[in-house]
């Protein structure tokens, strides 16, 4: 599946979501999980227990036929390919010019290692601005650092 491409399950449940006209705040709150998770799991980059996967189809309106694969291991990223999507190549820009400056300014507070993307958190929020509202994105990861053998 390419960038572009997503899964016959997650058309199911976008569309019952605008159907209902639900936002992923409104399903954070009815699931209590946070909405970047949701999200995830709903494009299919992460897996949901079975009472998280059955609480999100009751949200939808949808048959716990699918519950399985919500629950199955999904195949993460975006593809080999630079993403076309404006919002998301915003990103990939973002860490083509600020990504080693990311890099040692972490290692300078931290050692030499890696922020995990397993023990990780994501929030995004909106920033009311009177010049234009802001995007404010926190990405929070415990730091792992590289063992030495």
């Amino acid at each position: 599946m390419s960038n572009t491409e997503i899964s016959t399950v997650t058309e199911k449940l976008l569309e019952a979501k605008r159907a209902k006209g639900i936002t992923f705040t409104d399903l954070e709150q009815l699931i209590g999980r946070n909405e970047v998770w949701i999200a995830a799991v709903i494009y299919r980059q992460a897996s949901a227990s079975a009472e998280e996967a059955s609480k999100l189809l009751q949200s939808l309106g949808l048959s716990e036929d699918l519950a399985p694969e919500l629950m199955a291991s999904p195949v993460k990223g975006l593809g080999p390919v630079v993403p076309t999507d404006p919002l998301i190549y915003r990103f990939y820009e973002i860490m083509q010019v600020y990504g080693m400056p990311m890099k040692e300014v972490i290692h300078e507070k931290f050692g030499d290692g890696i922020m995990s993307a397993i023990d990780f958190t994501l929030e995004i929020e909106k920033e009311e601005d009177p010049k234009g509202d802001r995007v404010k994105v926190t990405m929070n990861g415990k730091f792992l650092p590289y063992k030495k053998w």
